[in-house]
């Protein structure tokens, strides 16, 4: 690889470094902590849930020993495997995403536990981050912790976009949908949250445990109509379910929510750093969704106009890319490698073809992006001007790659997968084209 290419890849790094910066809850989070109840009236009691969930306890942990020493803290941080940091008075459990397991059961449980022992004079700080739908598992009546695994990988498989498959996920939960505010009533409940959905909905950031519910039972089951497999009995369960609690319940009253970071105030940081190297920037926005390889052939459309008009421009966006596996194997199946971003990434190489001065980075902010869920997954992959080139070298088919889901075999052969490990924060998927004639297709890189 020439050196051009590589201080390609930097600059692609660092700009996906500045993003994740800006959500990192060591920024985000104190300045919106609440002060703590007075030593002599109630507990501080802390529950976080999501991937960022440990470090957001961690950074609370942090403040409130520095500005309120002597702090009685306590409570849980239920976060993925491979995302847990030292705290000191929380404990931190980590459970299985996307698909739930007997962890997250477990702490399900504990956590709705150390909710209904609130007092009305206790605090409940709420610290929420993306994942947190998965990792909460206490399903209603009816339906077994199987039953959730078995529809959520339909879920997962199906395309949908996040609202609708949050929208089930409330319905057949006891946790989720406003139900921890109502297991936390009449204590006070404080909610911080780190956006991952794009509009940065409150009941859709961890399916809202802690906020109404705007969606209603009825739609749960029209989602659950369309997907194929499925046994009865959990459509039984979820029509014989109550409904989610609706803005009207009177325990809302008690409970307070505000948003500490998104998914906005970090393209913003990342495109603040490419006009400081000399780059022109289009920001397409953090609530972009759809399937990856659609919204990768409609970026390669804005790079071909860019080019068309001579500009040295960086393309950044941010939300949820999906992909709909149809007869292939999901996530966690035997079948393709790779996740949404690594999707978007061979997508977009393939309907590039090889354009000359053209460099993209596609990562997931979490640092993993689809695969089996380990902390060494990789975040998203690289795409440079060569990467057609060199496939054609080593015979990689990449429209036959993209077929069969499998971007992260393609990618792992060029070694452009892009691995970071856990970031500790989750502001979904990011995603940076520079087009920049400086970089020519015409170097012969080796």
């Amino acid at each position: 690889m020439t050196r051009a290419y590589q201080q390609t890849r930097a600059r692609l790094r660092r700009l996906y470094d500045a993003a994740v910066e800006a959500a990192l809850p060591a920024h985000c989070l104190p300045p919106h902590l609440p002060d703590p109840p007075k030593a002599d009236a109630g507990r501080l009691v802390i529950f976080a849930i999501g991937k960022a969930a440990a470090s957001m306890t961690a950074a609370a942990e942090d403040c409130y020993d520095r500005k309120f020493p002597g702090t009685h803290i306590e409570g849980m941080a239920l976060t993925r495997y491979g995302h847990g940091v030292p705290t000191r008075h929380v404990e931190v459990v980590e459970a299985a995403h996307p698909v739930p397991d007997e962890a997250g059961a477990a702490a399900s449980k504990r956590l709705m536990r150390m909710a209904e022992w609130l007092g009305p004079h206790d605090l409940a700080l709420v610290l929420l981050s993306g994942g947190g739908s998965a990792l909460t598992a206490l399903p209603v009546a009816g339906i077994s912790l199987a039953d959730e695994q078995l529809l959520t990988r339909a879920l997962v498989a199906s395309g949908l976009p996040i609202a609708d498959i949050n929208c089930v996920r409330k319905h057949i939960s006891r946790i989720k949908g406003g139900r921890l505010a109502e297991a936390m009533h009449p204590a006070r409940s404080v909610t911080l949250a780190i956006s991952d959905v794009a509009g940065d909905d409150p009941s859709t950031i961890a399916s809202g445990p802690t906020v109404p519910d705007t969606t209603a039972k009825a739609r749960a089951l029209t989602i659950l109509d369309e997907l194929a497999g499925l046994p009865p009995h959990i459509r039984a369960a979820l029509e014989a379910a109550p409904e989610t609690p609706k803005p009207d319940a009177e325990f809302f009253a008690h409970a307070t929510y505000k948003l500490v970071a998104s998914g906005s105030q970090s393209l913003i940081a990342a495109a603040r750093l490419a006009r400081s190297e000399g780059y022109e920037t289009l920001v397409l926005g953090d609530n972009i969704e759809g399937e990856a390889r659609v919204l990768a052939r409609e970026h390669a459309g804005l790079v071909r106009m860019a080019q068309g008009e001579g500009r040295k421009l960086a393309i950044i966006s941010g939300g949820e890319a999906g992909v709909t596996f149809g007869d292939a194997a999901p996530p966690g199946d035997v079948g393709g490698k790779g996740g949404p971003s690594q999707e978007y990434a061979l997508a977009l190489a393939v309907a590039l073809k090889g354009a000359p001065g053209v460099a993209a980075l596609a990562g997931d902010t979490d640092g993993i992006d689809g695969g089996a869920g380990a902390a060494t997954d990789p975040a998203g992959a690289f795409v440079l001007p060569d990467t057609a080139s060199r496939a054609d070298t080593l015979g990689l088919d990449a429209p036959g790659a993209l077929d069969r889901h499998d971007s992260g075999s393609f990618f792992a052969a060029l070694d452009d997968l892009f691995v970071t490990g856990p970031s500790y924060t989750n502001v979904n998927d990011f995603r940076v084209i520079l087009v920049d004639n400086e970089i020519s297709a015409e170097e012969n890189p080796s």
